[in-house]
Parts: structure tokens; sequence; C-alpha cells
């Protein structure tokens, strides 16, 4: 064999292995095999529903609830007091607010209360409060809603208020959870969200697993132990 046909035999060689690589890399990246995918969620239609923040940091962004309805979220935890006559009655405590009650807000003040009064927010120099009318009523009352101390202020609207109505919400709960919440009660099967929408925010917790555990709350007084399993009260017992 001449020179000039090892040459042409050993250049033809490299082309057809070469040709042959480039045949793999398409191949594989036509078809990649097993790829690592992130695991799906699977969401549930509470986890995906709107719950509408302000995220109020002054006195003015707080004036922008005047004229609005708000929903209690943070329920039976915040104390509420007459207003009359432009001024709030801190010796005549109505009681605590209860879940998912509509506040019809009128305006937004300002107030300094007595040292003796606990409203489960710190006093500051002076606190803002909501006052607002129940559905129906034509009497005002006050509840807390921020602070204000050396120039620094706070607000907890996004806390404790749902700016849209609950049920509109959470209208994949079947009539019969609202129901039970409408009336403050807990029936076998409720999740935990549902019970803190019915009888309140103030638990104490056997551990850290929502959905798989014992909860105990507070309603006003009236006391709740609830277990439950699979995210459903299984056990409810109350006094």
């Amino acid at each position: 064999m001449r020179i000039w046909q090892k040459a042409l035999l050993s250049t033809l060689i490299t082309l057809a292995i070469g040709g042959i690589y480039l045949l793999v890399i398409f191949e594989h990246r036509k078809n990649p095999g097993v790829v690592n995918k992130a695991p799906e969620q699977n969401l549930a239609a509470d986890d995906v529903a709107v719950v509408r923040m302000m995220w109020m940091t002054s006195f003015d962004d707080t004036l922008a609830l005047e004229g609005k309805s708000v929903w209690m979220k943070n329920g039976y935890t915040m104390p509420y007091y007459p207003f009359n006559n432009g001024r709030i009655d801190f010796a005549k405590r109505v009681g605590v607010l209860p879940s998912a009650q509509r506040l019809d807000i009128k305006k937004i003040v300002k107030a300094s209360p007595p040292a003796s009064v606990d409203d489960s927010i710190d006093h500051g120099s002076r606190q803002a409060f909501a006052v607002f009318a129940l559905p129906g009523s034509a009497e005002l009352y006050a509840t807390p809603i921020g602070v204000m101390q050396d120039g620094q202020e706070q607000y907890f609207c996004d806390i404790l208020f749902y700016y849209d109505d609950p049920h509109t919400i959470y209208d994949n709960w079947p009539s019969a959870v609202w129901s039970a919440i409408d009336a403050h009660q807990v029936k076998p099967g409720m999740s935990e969200l549902e019970t803190r929408m019915s009888i309140g925010q103030k638990t104490q917790v056997d551990s850290q697993s929502e959905g798989n555990r014992t909860v105990s709350y507070d309603q006003a007084g009236k006391k709740w132990t609830i277990t439950f399993a699979g995210n459903k009260a299984s056990t409810i017992q109350s006094q």
C-alpha cells in the first residue's frame, strides 16, 4: 500500500470514529434517559387560598381600613371596649372578639390605656384602636391594632384580620363545616384550620406535627382538648 493510501485510510478511520462519537452524543441528548425531577407537590385547596395582606407600617396606613369590613382571624384573643362620645371606656371591657366575626370599621384612633388594662398589646406611649360596629348594631366599640413608642410604630392588622370574608376565601369547605364555625363549635372531621376558625387561636400543642397531634384551646374561658389524626378532629372534649 502506498503512503498516500495509508494516509487516506487513517483519515477515514478517524472520521468514522468521530462520526460514531457525535451520533452517540446526539442520541443521548435526544433521549437522556432518567432525569432527576423535583418531586411534585400536592397542594390542598386551603394551601393555595388567597389571604390578603396589607403590610401596614404607619398610622396613616391603617386609615385605609376606615369604612371597610374586616373579619377576625386571631379569634378569642383581642378584647374590645365601648366607644362613646369619642372616648374608649376601658373600665367596661365587653369581652374578646370571636373568630370570623365581622367588624365594620368606622374610624382609627389613638389612645393611651390605663396601666392596669391588659389588652394583649404592649402599651407603649400610645396605641392605635379600630373603632367598629358589629353587624346589625349601631353601638360602637374599639379594639387595639398597634402601638407607638419613641418614634417607632408596630401594627398587627395582618395577624388580627381577614380583609375578605373567610366564607369566600375558604369556599371549598362544606356547608356543614361553616355551620359549625358560625356556631363556634367543633365537629368530628374538621381540620386544624377549620377548628381555629371556629374556636380561636389561643392554643397549646403537644407537638409541632400539625394535623397529627393533640391541641388545647381556650375559647374565652371554655376549654377544648382535640386530637387530630390525618388533619381531622378524631377526639373532641370540652368543658
